[in-house]
């Protein structure tokens, strides 16, 4: 068998239909090889580029190097043509080579889908982190804020005070031992209430009491802005 140049007449003619059923049924594999490398190689590797072009798998990434590997598929099935089922070989190895390429084509799809899905959750996970972590320092930092101030509030020198500002002061230790039991300590209008409930004082009273001690609380406000406590 003559090797023949890279033509037209290549593609499929009756000697090529010839050349894959003689593969087929011999097993010699001098026989196969030389079937192969001179008419079913040729013939498929025109076959497989036609396909290409004609269906425009060429959108599809390594296009050239797909093109290879489904020609080294083609061989694999090659033996598995059975022309008594009635179908030429040009028809079968076309669809399947076809079929072939659109599988790609949908593994490629779902390759992309999935690359832009994790491209786009880590962003959203991102986002969802940080603003965990922002509202979980911001509760954390508030939370220290609270058990520094009962800390310093023990300092203070309470001998000066009038009943209702001990009351009222008392009350305040009270509601800062219990901050991390009742989330409400910071709603302040939750605090006037609780502070009218522990202190017997009505809301009136509990304010101008809790305004002298602001001067102490503004003092310890400003040391702990200013990140000296």
């Amino acid at each position: 068998m003559g090797r023949r140049g890279k033509s037209g007449r290549h593609y499929f003619t009756k000697v090529h239909e010839d050349a894959i059923i003689q593969y087929v049924a011999t097993s010699d594999i001098k026989v196969r090889t030389q079937l192969y490398v001179d008419l079913i190689g040729p013939a498929f590797s025109e076959m497989v580029d036609k396909i290409v072009y004609t269906y425009k798998f060429t959108t599809l990434p390594n296009i050239d190097a797909l093109k290879d590997e489904c020609k080294v598929w083609l061989t694999t099935i090659l033996g598995k043509y059975d022309a008594s089922k009635g179908s030429k070989a040009f028809s079968y190895f076309s669809v399947v080579t076809k079929n072939w390429f659109i599988h790609k084509v949908k593994k490629n799809a779902k390759r992309v889908r999935t690359e832009v899905l994790y491209d786009e959750m880590p962003k959203a996970l991102d986002n969802d982190a940080i603003a965990s972590r922002n509202k979980y320092h911001e509760e954390r930092e508030e939370r220290e804020f609270w058990k520094h101030l009962w800390s310093e509030i023990e300092t203070w020198d309470t001998s000066s005070l009038k009943e209702n500002e001990k009351k009222v002061l008392e009350a305040v230790k009270i509601l800062l031992t219990t901050i991390d039991e009742d989330e409400m300590i910071y709603n302040k209008k939750a605090i006037y209430l609780y502070l009218r409930e522990l202190t017997g004082l009505n809301t009136k009273q509990v304010v101008n009491n809790l305004n002298k001690l602001r001067q102490k609380y503004r003092h310890f406000k400003r040391n702990w802005v200013n990140g000296d406590i």
